[in-house]
Parts: C-alpha cells; structure tokens; sequence
C-alpha cells in the first residue's frame, strides 16, 4: 500500500506565484522536503527521550547585509543559528519548518537561499516538514527546528568546580563585522565563520553524554554568554582571557565580545574531562578548549570576563 505520506509530495497544487514558488522549493530540496504540502506536519510520537524546539529569526539589515553575503550564505547561515540552539541542548535534530518573508527584489534569489538552508539541514540529518510564504517589505527568514534528546542539557546546572570548556576558535563574525563596517574586506577565515557558521550538533551530544551540566551556543559573545550560564545556574564563571582560542589573527579579547560565533559553552565536572576527550577525539576535530572553572558566586557578576558582548538589538 502507498505510504500517504510520501503521496503528499506529488499531490497537484493551484496555479499562482505563491505555488509557482512552493514547487521551485520543492524541487531544490528534493527528499528532505519529501512530505510538504498540507496545512500542517504530521509527526511521529516519541517513545522515548524529550522533544526539544526553538525558532530563529534571520531578518536583512539586522542579522546581514546583502553585500556582505551571497544568497546561499544567507540559506547556510539562517538554518546554521536555529540548528546550533538543538546543538547547546545535546539533542538530534529531527526536523525543520521555514518561513520566508519575501520581498519583490528577492524572488529571483530564493532558490539560492533555499540551497543554502538544504545544504544545512542535510548535514544536521534532520529534513524540512513545513513553513510558510509571505510577501513583506524586509526579507526574513523564520526557522523552527524541532529535535529530541534523553540527555537535555539546560543552562542553569553549573556546579561549583565545574571546568568550563568552549568548542572551536572564536572571534571570526565579530572581526569581519568590524572589517565591513570599516569598508573593508575581512580575512578569509573571518568571512568563513560569519557567512557559514557549522552548528556543532554532534559535538553538542558528546557534551551531553559526556556529563555536561551546563550548556549554552555562542550567540552573544563568549563574555555575555558566559554571564547567562553563570546568572542561570547561580555561579561565577571565571575565564582566563589567555585561555580563549582566538581565530588567526585575532586577540582573546576580541575572541570575548565576538558574537554570532554558534559554538558551545560548556561546564564539565573534572572527573568526567578525560572521558569525554578520548570520545572527542575519536569523533570530531571540532577543537575541545579548558578555559576556565566555576566558582561560587560571592557578589553580582556572574562571570569575571569583561566584554559587553554582541547585542542584536543595537
């Protein structure tokens, strides 16, 4: 008997620039987008672990600037954040919805972004069950990633003695920011971890089955969030600015306020660091860096690294 779901994907659509464009989508995602089509997604009940769900927003002239990047990078780098928030709770991503807001000058473009966010999704292992077309004035795209874990990690169980640990090297997003705004074109890696940030899925999971108590992605910068674990769990987070493993070129201090890095933020109890490094080691390149320790939190700053940070607001 024909799965109903699959049927779904090659059922007729109306005429109109609207399915015009849900067809071309179709078409550049192929089968992660196999089960589109109907007003809503149908998902499988879980039988065991928790669901874990965020949406991200990826919004022209907030999150980018068209000269900074192509079409495709726009596609990578909106799916790369709402994926990386699965990545700071240890969870699998299962699946995604997308929602663009379209304007006219976009349209030829959408195919491209769209390759970009396929591109993302495949590499997660999770496929696209839905979304939603909009026309508006500013173009955006909303994502809503959708994912499950047995071990989910929260923000908010950092222990005293915990080692604190960061994934990757940091400051690239914040150095080709200040490159673009100076009129200048920023190093090839910097441009690299701004315009085609990797979440850390996998490694978000070694983290949490390798006894991660607290966790959160680099969004904010390292210094900003590092004071949301440490005001979350109720700790002081202490770095060592010589610690902070900074891109080529780049100093720890601006490796501390650099945000948009979509790496992760972690506190480790001691006992379990060797572990979870021979597992690493066998499972990613992604660089594993000590960076500083929990201490008990004795005034009102939750971490004693200085930078303000990245705000999304300014």
């Amino acid at each position: 008997m024909p799965d109903p779901h699959r049927l779904r994907a090659h059922q007729a659509m109306g005429h109109g620039r609207e399915f015009d464009t849900i067809r071309m989508l179709r078409q550049r995602w192929g089968d992660l987008a196999a089960d589109i089509g109907d007003d809503a997604a149908v998902l499988p009940v879980l039988s065991a672990g928790q669901r874990v769900v965020s949406t991200d927003a990826c919004v022209e002239d907030v999150h980018f600037r068209r000269a900074w990047v192509t079409p495709y990078e726009v596609g990578v780098r909106a799916a790369g954040a709402a994926l990386s928030d699965l990545a700071a709770m240890g969870a699998h991503a299962e699946f995604v919805l997308v929602a663009f807001v379209v304007p006219a000058s976009w349209e030829p473009d959408l195919g491209e972004v769209a390759d970009g966010i396929g591109a993302q999704v495949r590499r997660a292992g999770a496929r696209i069950v839905g979304g939603n077309l909009s026309r508006g004035a500013a173009f955006g795209i909303t994502l809503t990633v959708i994912g499950h874990t047995t071990h989910p990690v929260a923000r908010r169980g950092a222990q005293v003695g915990d080692l604190v640990v960061v994934t990757g090297r940091l400051g690239g997003p914040g150095n080709a920011l200040g490159a673009w705004t100076a009129g200048r074109e920023p190093s090839a890696w910097a441009r690299a971890r701004f315009a085609s940030p990797g979440p850390r899925v996998p490694e978000g999971r070694l983290l949490a089955e390798g006894g991660a108590t607290a966790m959160l992605d680099i969004s904010d910068g390292l210094a900003a969030d590092a004071r949301h674990l440490g005001a979350a769990s109720g700790v002081r987070v202490a770095i060592d600015p010589a610690l902070v493993p900074a891109g080529p070129g780049i100093s720890p201090h601006d490796a501390l306020g650099s945000g948009e890095e979509y790496e992760l933020l972690a506190t480790v109890p001691p006992e379990r660091l060797e572990a979870l490094r021979a597992r690493w080691r066998a499972a990613t390149e992604v660089p594993l860096t000590v960076i500083g320790q929990v201490e008990r939190l004795e005034g009102s700053a939750a971490t004693t690294a200085e930078p303000v940070g990245h705000d999304h607001f300014r």
